[in-house]
């Protein structure tokens, strides 16, 4: 299933497996908790986000560099 989220004045696509609304409310949690007290190699990942995939519990954060792709748990 793919949902938007809107993020820092931009749209983003989620894909979820599952139907889950709770996760995507997690997600929004986490991104701006870890916008402001996460490394920097998270804040760069988050900054230049175009994509986000959920699979059970965790978020894969696709951003413009595939080097800065990364896996963060919601839970």
């Amino acid at each position: 299933m793919k949902t938007m989220l809107l993020f820092q004045n931009k749209t983003i696509p989620v894909y979820l497996t599952d139907t889950n609304k709770q996760a995507i409310e997690k997600l929004s949690a986490v991104l701006n908790r870890k916008l402001t007290t996460g490394k920097n190699a998270l804040k760069t990942c988050i900054k230049s986000l175009i994509s986000v995939e959920i699979v059970g519990s965790e978020a894969t954060l696709h951003s413009l560099s595939e080097r800065d792709t990364l896996t963060i748990s919601l839970y």
